[in-house]
């Protein structure tokens, strides 16, 4: 499925955008993005579209504070239902999106959007005090029920569109620890089963330094990492998943400090890493030809200049990605 949906060079957005008009935002994705434009998330217009808060504040029991911490107003039942009304006040990016993009004479083909993921919704209500087996448990309901309310959105307001569904997992990097929350193995299971219990392509955002190899072994059909923090030593890895029609999005433009004006270092960073990964044992077609690009991650912490400039650097870079992938597959007689 995901190659009937998916092109190479195709450039998304990760996460946030710094905007506190949803309407503006939406409009800029779009514009910038116009082959898999991505629902922006907005927590500079309310904590409440934070990461956390957006698919946990309406839980019965979940209290979002001020400051976007959650906590617990009383012991969580866990065999309630899990309330997925979309709410304007914590999802005004994803609705303003939906609304912008159904009102085109010519919506895209696809979009992409995300929720969290079951593994940082669940270290997020462990540390809120629900028992860790629970919270684990919860997390993933949770996260299901809510990429079940996003497909649904899109098929009722824009029938027809493909949905790339991203689940968020910035608890990934407590995995590359010595002491993470639980095994290895069934946080790798709890992922995967979030993940298939979707009907749309499905991603995985490895925030920064997080377990990319426990992302790959989830069996997502993309998985998004930061150029950066790819090591060679991930190559049988990512060789295997390209093998079974996996695709990478890389983060090719940096957001952890200003973004630049020009593609061509961002252009042979990327290029050096394949190099390293091709004489690993990756095939070097499968690393041009699925392979879509996006900025590192969310941009939030920008202002709305850079971020615009980030999304056209992955844009730009995605031509090239594309360009790159057609040479080679005319070079073997594709």
């Amino acid at each position: 499925m995901p190659s009937t949906v998916l092109a190479a060079g195709m450039a998304t957005a990760i996460g946030s955008l710094p905007h506190r008009d949803a309407a503006a935002a939406s409009a800029l994705v779009l514009r910038c993005l116009p082959e898999l434009p991505a629902a922006p998330q907005l927590p500079n217009r309310t904590v409440r579209e934070g990461v956390l808060a957006q698919w946990l504040g309406g839980v019965d029991g979940v209290r979002v504070a001020d400051d976007g911490v959650i906590a617990l107003d009383h012991r969580l039942d866990l065999d309630a239902a899990i309330c997925t009304e979309l709410h304007a006040d914590r999802h005004a990016g994803l609705l303003a999106f939906v609304d912008a993009t159904s009102a085109l004479p010519r919506p895209p083909a696809r979009v992409k959007a995300q929720v969290t993921g079951p593994l940082t919704l669940g270290v997020a209500l462990a540390r809120a005090g629900v028992p860790e087996n629970e919270a684990f448990a919860f997390g993933a309901a949770v996260s299901r029920s809510w990429a079940a309310a996003v497909q649904r959105l899109f098929a009722a307001r824009i029938p027809g569109v493909a949905l790339v569904l991203f689940f968020d997992e910035p608890a990934l990097v407590l995995w590359r620890a010595e002491d993470p929350p639980f095994e290895r193995e069934l946080a790798t299971d709890l992922l995967s089963g979030t993940l298939a219990s979707s009907s749309c392509v499905t991603g995985v955002h490895v925030c920064g330094r997080g377990d990319l190899r426990l992302a790959l072994d989830a069996g997502p059909d993309v998985v998004q990492v930061d150029v950066d923090v790819v090591v060679p030593e991930d190559a049988l890895a990512l060789s295997r998943f390209l093998d079974g029609d996996g695709w990478i999005a890389w983060g090719a433009v940096p957001t952890h400090g200003p973004i630049g004006e020009h593609p061509t270092p961002l252009w042979k960073a990327m290029l050096e890493l394949w190099c390293e990964l091709t004489r690993r044992g990756c095939d070097p077609v499968q690393l041009r030809t699925h392979a879509l690009v996006t900025p590192a991650c969310g941009l939030a912490g920008h202002g709305p200049s850079q971020a615009e400039r980030a999304m056209l650097l992955a844009r730009e870079l995605g031509n090239r990605v594309h360009d790159q992938a057609a040479a080679t597959k005319l070079s073997i007689g594709a």
